[in-house]
């Protein structure tokens, strides 16, 4: 058998000694720190103390109820805007807190500013931390509470109190919860506190907003308001656009709204069929005059399941 050339056989790779490591020089800051977290993880020792950072400050959520008034208003007004626009979202919370004080206990003392302090609980509400998001909404329920219809009646107030509940809506449809639960606390007191009829005019610009939950929350909060309105003066809101309003909620993609939606139109056919004889046939009649013929049927099949 003829032997192969060595000079076309594979090279062997030639063997190589094993490297040392190197040794990496640990940095003495990382040293102490092993240090003390084994001091402080000693059993027989005592913990040593913390020191939050400013971004970890803790924020006290008062409940309205213990709240209490201010010692002397009349100075504390006075330096009351300037908390409110620090640059420092704690001092910010503490302003907000004293402003619940003030609308709860010296609220004619507030009012001159009260544009100027709803505005600043709108900006509030717009701010990612949660913690100065949460107190600017409490304040507004305690602003509710407080001045109730004044904030719908004075023409200086009104744009700024639409800021405050486009807010107050956006904040109960997300997913944030303690935000998302102090937001409908607010709205829950707010329909409580104010008159049905001017509430409504305002909440119904948000039943076409493009916000799926914004919608919704706008829908409770009108059936809600219907619910409140006797039959006069749901005839002075208008009892075609109230029907109008609830028959296209009745086709959104919500169940909220749409549940919210069969609830308006019940309280409705009550309310105006409630003296009539021939319920049935004045309802039809009715609906005809009021809606687009594509929406007729639905309400009237709405009404007779009932």
């Amino acid at each position: 058998m003829a032997l192969r050339p060595l000079d076309n056989a594979l090279p062997i790779a030639p063997l190589e000694r094993p490297k040392k490591q190197a040794k990496l020089a640990v940095p003495t800051t990382v040293k102490k720190q092993q240090t003390d977290v084994a001091v402080v993880n000693d059993e027989n020792q005592a913990p040593l103390p913390t020191h939050p950072s400013s971004g970890d400050a803790a924020i006290d959520y008062i409940p309205s109820e213990n709240l209490s008034a201010l010692p002397d208003p009349v100075l504390k007004i006075q330096s009351l805007m300037e908390g409110l626009e620090s640059k420092d979202w704690t001092v910010i919370c503490e302003s907000l807190n004293t402003a619940r004080r003030f609308a709860l206990f010296h609220s004619d003392l507030m009012t001159p500013v009260l544009e100027s302090v709803v505005l600043v609980l709108v900006k509030a509400m717009k701010n990612p931390r949660s913690a100065l998001c949460k107190t600017s909404i409490m304040a507004s329920s305690d602003i509710l509470k407080a001045y109730g219809d004044k904030l719908l009646l004075d023409g200086t107030q009104t744009d700024a109190f639409s800021q405050m509940l486009l807010q107050l809506l956006l904040k109960a449809s997300q997913d944030k919860k303690f935000v998302c639960e102090e937001a409908q606390r607010a709205l829950n007191s707010m329909i409580a506190t104010l008159t049905p009829l001017p509430l409504l005019h305002k909440l119904r610009a948000y039943v076409t907003h493009s916000n799926l939950r914004v919608r919704a929350k706008a829908a409770v909060s009108i059936s809600v308001c219907v619910s409140k309105m006797g039959l006069e003066t749901m005839k002075e809101f208008g009892l075609g656009e109230l029907t109008s309003m609830a028959a296209d909620l009745l086709n959104d993609k919500l169940p909220e709204a749409r549940e919210a939606a069969r609830s308006t139109v019940i309280l409705l056919y009550r309310a105006a069929m409630e003296q009539v004889d021939e319920k049935q046939d004045a309802w039809e009649k009715f609906c005809k005059e009021f809606l687009p013929s594509k929406h007729v049927q639905s309400i009237i099949k709405l009404v007779a399941s009932q």
